[in-house]
């Protein structure tokens, strides 16, 4: 299984969603959508994901400026399910003329491609990097009546109950659940795992002692931490975080995972460049102004620094060796 996961991973992991830019890049440098010049009409972002929990969040931190810049509404449109292959795919087959985008985790551009045998799109053609949003890790939470306060309180009850204490996450191939897999191999854990269509459904799963433990997203949480129906113990990624100040990194706490996750916007394979380069533009802009960075370090991930398209098309080949290396820890093939 290992040799086939790393096979596939060459065909089509490092270069997941880099193609449409060279695609786009000979077509003509003017803004045009199907009613003249763009936008002329609303915008419509897929989110891949749940209504309620982090792309859903964020990306209507986005969109509200958004569409005071564009002069035309901008609507947020969540589409939950198979870590977000269902709004991949929905967006990847859509008209390439700017008025449909998505917003999407790094875990369904990068980790889709390893796990399924086959794409209902081509990664490498059908979708457009436009730019990055926010960044952080992934949350670590535990239902308080387990005790746990930390990383090491997990693994010794895992160790001592092999195959009794299961972990949730948002799905098969989803971050959270790459990273419990890095962690059980670490640890030489027998921990089961049970993957929810939702993130939403496994938090309240969570909050209702339905499952003990699971990773969750940076933001949608939240709340819950603070009203003390979960308890966080640990956060992945590079540093702590702004609304997680007090929850020490994996990495502090024996485990080493820097790899950041991040939210972005993609467009259809095809979309005219001037469209791709104007939203990179302004969403860049945006994300720089003290109010939006406010309200995306509220919800606990940070504002890296503004790239181009193709700048931020290059850093994906950098985060999918990442994110590949970690894959072959683990059987990550649908059953």
């Amino acid at each position: 299984m290992k040799q086939k996961i790393d096979s596939m991973a060459r065909r089509g992991f490092v270069v997941a969603g880099l193609g449409g830019i060279a695609g786009a890049a000979g077509l003509p440098a003017f803004a045009q959508g199907a009613g003249g010049a763009w936008p002329s009409r609303p915008v419509r972002i897929v989110v891949a994901g749940t209504p309620g929990a982090g792309g859903d969040i964020f990306a209507r931190l986005i969109a509200t400026p958004l569409q005071n810049v564009l002069k035309q509404p901008v609507v947020v449109d969540p589409k939950p399910g198979a870590n977000g292959l269902i709004a991949c795919d929905m967006v990847a087959k859509a008209q390439p003329d700017g008025y449909t985008l998505l917003f999407a985790p790094s875990s369904a551009i990068l980790i889709n491609p390893v796990i399924l045998d086959k794409m209902p799109y081509d990664p490498k053609k059908d979708l457009v990097p436009v730019t990055q949003v926010g960044a952080a890790g992934i949350l670590l939470v535990a239902n308080p009546s387990t005790g746990f306060r930390n990383l090491a309180d997990m693994v010794a009850h895992a160790k001592a109950n092999p195959g009794k204490l299961a972990y949730g996450s948002w799905g098969t191939g989803s971050s959270g659940h790459l990273v419990m897999e890095g962690i059980k191999a670490h640890y030489g854990l027998d921990m089961p795992h049970v993957p929810y269509k939702t993130l939403t459904t496994e938090v309240a799963d969570l909050i209702g002692n339905n499952i003990s433990v699971g990773f969750a997203d940076i933001a949608s949480p939240i709340p819950h931490i603070r009203a003390g129906k979960l308890v966080a113990l640990g956060t992945s990624g590079s540093q702590r975080w702004p609304a997680t100040r007090d929850v020490p990194s994996l990495t502090e706490q024996g485990f080493k995972f820097d790899a950041d996750g991040w939210y972005a916007v993609f467009a259809p394979g095809g979309t005219p460049k001037a469209v791709v380069d104007r939203l990179n533009e302004e969403i860049n802009r945006l994300q720089a102004t003290d109010e939006v960075r406010q309200k995306i370090e509220g919800q606990n991930m940070i504002v890296t620094a503004g790239r181009s398209a193709q700048g931020f098309a290059d850093s994906i080949r950098a985060d999918a060796l990442v994110w590949q290396g970690l894959a072959r820890t683990a059987d990550l093939k649908e059953k």
